[in-house]
Protein backbone atom coordinates (compact mmCIF):
# COMPACT_ATOMS: atom_id res chain seq x y z
CA UNK A 1 0.00 0.00 0.00
CA UNK A 2 1.51 3.33 -1.04
CA UNK A 3 1.54 6.57 0.96
CA UNK A 4 -1.53 8.02 -0.80
CA UNK A 5 -3.57 4.90 -0.08
CA UNK A 6 -2.50 5.02 3.57
CA UNK A 7 -3.66 8.64 3.83
CA UNK A 8 -6.99 7.81 2.20
CA UNK A 9 -7.55 4.87 4.53
CA UNK A 10 -6.72 7.02 7.55
CA UNK A 11 -9.08 9.76 6.38
CA UNK A 12 -11.87 7.23 5.86
CA UNK A 13 -11.38 5.83 9.37
CA UNK A 14 -11.52 9.32 10.85
CA UNK A 15 -14.64 10.15 8.85
CA UNK A 16 -16.32 6.91 9.96
CA UNK A 17 -15.46 7.60 13.60
CA UNK A 18 -16.87 11.13 13.37
CA UNK A 19 -20.05 9.81 11.75
CA UNK A 20 -20.54 7.29 14.56
CA UNK A 21 -19.88 9.99 17.19
CA UNK A 22 -22.40 12.34 15.55
CA UNK A 23 -25.03 9.60 15.44
CA UNK A 24 -24.48 8.77 19.10
CA UNK A 25 -24.62 12.45 20.05
CA UNK A 26 -27.93 12.81 18.22
CA UNK A 27 -29.33 9.84 20.09
CA UNK A 28 -28.38 11.51 23.36
CA UNK A 29 -30.33 14.69 22.56
CA UNK A 30 -33.79 15.05 24.13
CA UNK A 31 -36.62 13.95 21.88
CA UNK A 32 -38.59 16.87 20.45
CA UNK A 33 -41.39 15.17 18.57
CA UNK A 34 -44.07 17.80 18.14
CA UNK A 35 -47.63 17.10 19.21
CA UNK A 36 -49.86 16.35 16.22
CA UNK A 37 -52.83 18.45 15.14
CA UNK A 38 -56.06 16.46 15.37
CA UNK A 39 -54.56 13.95 17.79
CA UNK A 40 -54.98 13.82 21.59
CA UNK A 41 -52.81 16.44 23.27
CA UNK A 42 -49.96 14.87 25.28
CA UNK A 43 -50.93 14.35 28.90
CA UNK A 44 -48.81 16.14 31.48
CA UNK A 45 -48.48 16.91 35.16
CA UNK A 46 -46.43 19.85 36.49
CA UNK A 47 -46.41 22.02 39.62
CA UNK A 48 -47.87 25.49 39.68
CA UNK A 49 -46.17 28.43 41.41
CA UNK A 50 -47.36 27.23 44.81
CA UNK A 51 -46.00 23.74 44.16
CA UNK A 52 -49.43 22.16 43.66
CA UNK A 53 -49.49 19.53 40.87
CA UNK A 54 -51.62 20.39 37.84
CA UNK A 55 -52.62 17.88 35.16
CA UNK A 56 -54.08 18.45 31.73
CA UNK A 57 -56.69 15.86 32.75
CA UNK A 58 -57.93 18.30 35.42
CA UNK A 59 -59.50 20.35 32.61
CA UNK A 60 -61.23 17.59 30.68
CA UNK A 61 -64.11 18.94 28.58
CA UNK A 62 -62.68 22.47 28.46
CA UNK A 63 -60.76 24.45 25.84
CA UNK A 64 -57.15 24.86 26.97
CA UNK A 65 -54.53 27.36 25.77
CA UNK A 66 -50.87 26.61 26.45
CA UNK A 67 -48.51 29.59 26.43
CA UNK A 68 -44.77 28.92 26.69
CA UNK A 69 -43.31 31.71 28.76
CA UNK A 70 -40.05 33.40 29.75
CA UNK A 71 -40.08 36.99 31.03
CA UNK A 72 -36.43 37.34 29.99
CA UNK A 73 -37.41 37.02 26.32
CA UNK A 74 -38.03 40.26 24.34
CA UNK A 75 -40.75 38.54 22.31
CA UNK A 76 -42.62 37.62 25.49
CA UNK A 77 -42.08 41.16 26.79
CA UNK A 78 -43.63 42.46 23.55
CA UNK A 79 -46.93 40.81 24.39
CA UNK A 80 -46.89 41.71 28.09
CA UNK A 81 -45.63 45.31 27.81
CA UNK A 82 -48.29 45.98 25.19
CA UNK A 83 -50.92 44.36 27.41
CA UNK A 84 -51.81 41.92 24.64
CA UNK A 85 -51.31 38.65 26.53
CA UNK A 86 -53.13 39.88 29.64
CA UNK A 87 -56.04 41.12 27.50
CA UNK A 88 -56.40 37.67 25.91
CA UNK A 89 -56.25 35.94 29.29
CA UNK A 90 -59.06 38.17 30.57
CA UNK A 91 -61.14 38.09 27.38
CA UNK A 92 -61.36 34.29 27.37
CA UNK A 93 -61.26 33.71 31.14
CA UNK A 94 -64.88 32.50 31.28
CA UNK A 95 -64.50 29.84 28.59
CA UNK A 96 -60.81 28.94 28.30
CA UNK A 97 -58.29 27.44 30.70
CA UNK A 98 -55.10 29.42 30.12
CA UNK A 99 -51.92 27.65 31.24
CA UNK A 100 -48.65 29.57 31.08
CA UNK A 101 -45.68 27.18 31.14
CA UNK A 102 -42.04 28.00 31.90
CA UNK A 103 -39.56 25.34 30.72
CA UNK A 104 -36.42 27.38 31.51
CA UNK A 105 -34.04 25.13 33.44
CA UNK A 106 -32.78 26.41 36.82
CA UNK A 107 -29.17 26.70 35.69
CA UNK A 108 -29.90 29.32 33.01
CA UNK A 109 -29.64 33.10 33.67
CA UNK A 110 -33.23 33.55 32.46
CA UNK A 111 -34.57 31.25 35.16
CA UNK A 112 -36.86 32.89 37.69
CA UNK A 113 -38.00 31.22 40.89
CA UNK A 114 -41.76 30.86 41.50
CA UNK A 115 -41.75 33.69 44.07
CA UNK A 116 -40.17 36.06 41.53
CA UNK A 117 -42.59 35.00 38.80
CA UNK A 118 -45.56 35.63 41.09
CA UNK A 119 -44.39 39.22 41.59
CA UNK A 120 -43.75 39.72 37.87
CA UNK A 121 -47.18 38.37 36.93
CA UNK A 122 -48.80 40.70 39.46
CA UNK A 123 -46.76 43.66 38.18
CA UNK A 124 -47.97 43.06 34.63
CA UNK A 125 -51.55 42.29 35.70
CA UNK A 126 -51.36 38.84 34.11
CA UNK A 127 -54.14 36.39 34.95
CA UNK A 128 -53.46 32.94 33.49
CA UNK A 129 -55.60 30.21 35.02
CA UNK A 130 -52.40 28.60 36.33
CA UNK A 131 -48.69 29.17 35.78
CA UNK A 132 -46.72 25.92 35.58
CA UNK A 133 -43.05 25.24 36.29
CA UNK A 134 -41.59 22.74 33.82
CA UNK A 135 -37.99 22.85 35.07
CA UNK A 136 -37.16 19.40 33.66
CA UNK A 137 -38.49 20.40 30.23
CA UNK A 138 -40.67 17.28 30.12
CA UNK A 139 -43.85 19.09 29.12
CA UNK A 140 -42.14 21.30 26.57
CA UNK A 141 -40.40 18.39 24.90
CA UNK A 142 -43.61 16.36 24.79
CA UNK A 143 -45.25 19.15 22.78
CA UNK A 144 -42.19 20.06 20.73
CA UNK A 145 -42.29 23.61 22.09
CA UNK A 146 -39.40 25.54 20.57
CA UNK A 147 -39.67 29.20 21.56
CA UNK A 148 -41.32 31.66 23.87
CA UNK A 149 -44.09 32.42 23.26
CA UNK A 150 -45.05 29.13 21.56
CA UNK A 151 -48.84 28.74 21.64
CA UNK A 152 -51.11 25.69 21.55
CA UNK A 153 -54.89 25.29 21.67
CA UNK A 154 -56.57 22.08 22.86
CA UNK A 155 -60.27 21.57 22.20
CA UNK A 156 -62.82 20.25 24.75
CA UNK A 157 -62.39 16.73 23.36
CA UNK A 158 -58.71 16.88 24.34
CA UNK A 159 -57.37 17.14 20.79
CA UNK A 160 -54.71 19.59 19.69
CA UNK A 161 -56.19 22.07 17.21
CA UNK A 162 -53.59 24.85 17.05
CA UNK A 163 -49.77 24.90 17.21
CA UNK A 164 -47.63 27.92 16.43
CA UNK A 165 -47.09 31.65 16.69
CA UNK A 166 -49.33 34.00 18.64
CA UNK A 167 -49.65 36.36 15.66
CA UNK A 168 -48.32 37.13 12.20
CA UNK A 169 -45.94 39.99 13.09
CA UNK A 170 -42.63 38.27 13.80
CA UNK A 171 -41.01 41.06 15.79
CA UNK A 172 -40.24 42.10 19.36
CA UNK A 173 -41.81 45.53 18.89
CA UNK A 174 -44.87 46.06 21.13
CA UNK A 175 -46.30 48.53 18.61
CA UNK A 176 -46.68 45.72 16.06
CA UNK A 177 -49.37 44.10 18.17
CA UNK A 178 -51.85 46.76 17.00
CA UNK A 179 -51.53 45.81 13.33
CA UNK A 180 -51.02 42.06 13.67
CA UNK A 181 -53.48 39.24 13.07
CA UNK A 182 -53.75 37.23 16.26
CA UNK A 183 -53.64 33.59 15.20
CA UNK A 184 -54.61 32.23 18.61
CA UNK A 185 -57.72 34.40 18.67
CA UNK A 186 -58.59 33.19 15.16
CA UNK A 187 -58.30 29.58 16.32
CA UNK A 188 -60.40 30.20 19.44
CA UNK A 189 -63.10 31.98 17.43
CA UNK A 190 -63.22 29.15 14.88
CA UNK A 191 -63.56 26.70 17.75
CA UNK A 192 -66.29 28.77 19.39
CA UNK A 193 -68.25 28.90 16.12
CA UNK A 194 -67.89 25.16 15.51
CA UNK A 195 -65.79 25.73 12.40
CA UNK A 196 -62.64 23.81 11.42
CA UNK A 197 -59.56 25.78 12.45
CA UNK A 198 -58.66 27.73 9.32
CA UNK A 199 -54.94 28.02 10.08
CA UNK A 200 -54.01 25.27 12.57
CA UNK A 201 -50.22 25.26 12.19
CA UNK A 202 -47.87 28.24 12.01
CA UNK A 203 -44.14 28.52 12.52
CA UNK A 204 -43.66 29.99 16.01
CA UNK A 205 -41.31 32.92 16.60
CA UNK A 206 -39.50 34.07 19.71
CA UNK A 207 -36.58 33.12 21.96
CA UNK A 208 -35.32 29.55 22.02
CA UNK A 209 -36.58 27.71 25.09
CA UNK A 210 -33.71 27.22 27.55
CA UNK A 211 -34.06 23.48 28.09
CA UNK A 212 -31.83 21.54 30.46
Amino acid sequence: MNRLELRLNRALRVFAALAVWAALATLCLPARAAAVIGQPAPAFRAPDLSGKPVSLADFKGKTVVLEWHNFGCPFVQKHYRSGNMQALQKKYAAEVVWLSINSTHPGHPDYQAPQVLEKELARFGATPTRFLMDESGTVGLAYGAKVTPHMYVIDPAGKLVYNGAIDDKRSANPDDVKTSRNLVVAALEDLRAGRPISNPVNVPYGCTIKYK
